[in-house]
């Protein structure tokens, strides 16, 4: 084929795909989501899902599948038609972390492609309300003085609150057996039972059962106290300089999805973010909604896996 065959080729192909995006969307969507029903991440799904509807003007379906850590969703999209009507909504733990722990079925930089950064937020430190520890340097104390004895929960291996507890670990020189689940409901479920001693989880799942003394908040893990939780000091504060680590998720759609429909949505999810109902009803359940280019959530994703990428290595922290 000649240069000029080429060339129109090309042109044609591009011509064919705007055409095409621009009769999107003809039927419904789906919103995979890597975590359970009635998670934290679900709950921001099921708001974006039904703004999303009302604006499209065609069904945006919910579908969890916390399977694996979030993998066997983000392995989904990543497999789905690059034709805008197969969605994810993922976290750090399958986007950035489990890559560095486990062999998974997916490259998050060549499989899918970013649309927007849907939320940043701290993980929060919450202990069994019985257990005697009423701040972060109890907690250590109580955790050196009974070596081994004391478990966390996790929302699932290789996720922020797998490796943010594993940090903590190293860095407060204490011990605690994991136990992961499958999200944070039965993470959640399995502290307040004092199954498990202690985790590390966003504000949602948590709100209802610290209001209700069930468990205590001891700290979190963003630099800075957290605008939603002001009378919570940082693990930082509490005696661990430096240490910061943030839950987030975003939207990603399958690699070769047309560049006018990654637009579109994201242009569509940014106004659903900027409607203050929207925004005092997440916050309410302790989610900071972000927003922004598909650029900015590419880049999140690449700078969080070099960050954790040498902390893994010298945690040895595997998840097979």
């Amino acid at each position: 084929m000649n240069l000029l065959r080429w060339l129109a080729c090309v042109v044609a192909i591009s011509a064919a795909s705007s055409s095409w995006a621009a009769q999107w969307p003809e039927r419904p969507l789906r919103l995979i989501v890597a975590a359970p029903a009635g998670s934290s991440i679900d709950a921001l799904a099921r708001a974006i899902a039904e703004r999303l509807t009302d604006r499209i003007g065609r069904p945006v379906v919910v579908e969890n599948k916390a399977a694996a850590g979030g993998t066997v969703a983000t392995a989904e999209v990543a497999k789905a038609a690059p034709d805008g009507y197969t969605l994810l909504l993922g976290f750090n733990g399958p986007l950035a972390f489990a890559p560095l722990l486990t062999k998974v079925p997916y490259d998050v930089a060549k499989d899918l492609a970013p649309v927007v950064i849907a939320s940043s937020q701290p993980n929060v430190l919450a202990v069994n309300a019985e257990l005697p520890a009423r701040s972060v340097r109890e907690l250590v104390a109580l955790a050196k003085a009974n070596p081994g004895k004391l478990a966390y929960a996790s929302v699932g291996q290789g996720s922020a609150s797998h490796l943010d507890m594993e940090l903590f670990k190293f860095v407060a020189g204490f011990d605690a057996l994991h136990v992961p689940f499958n999200g944070s409901p039965p993470a959640v479920m399995a502290t307040m039972q004092n199954e498990t001693q202690m985790l590390f989880a966003v504000m949602q799942p948590l709100k209802a059962q610290i209001d209700a003394g069930r468990l205590r908040a001891l700290a979190v893990t963003s630099a800075k106290r957290f605008a939603l939780l002001p009378d919570l000091p940082t693990i930082a504060e509490s005696g661990y300089p430096g240490f910061v680590a943030l839950a987030w998720n975003g939207v990603m759609a399958p690699s070769a999805t047309p560049k006018p429909i990654i637009a579109r949505l994201n242009a569509e999810i940014n106004a659903i973010f900027n409607k203050a109902d929207v925004t005092a009803k997440m916050n309410a359940v302790g989610f900071e909604l972000i927003g922004g280019t598909p650029e900015a959530l590419g880049e999140l994703i690449a700078r969080e896996t070099a960050t954790w990428a040498p902390v893994v290595r010298k945690l040895g922290i595997r998840a097979d």
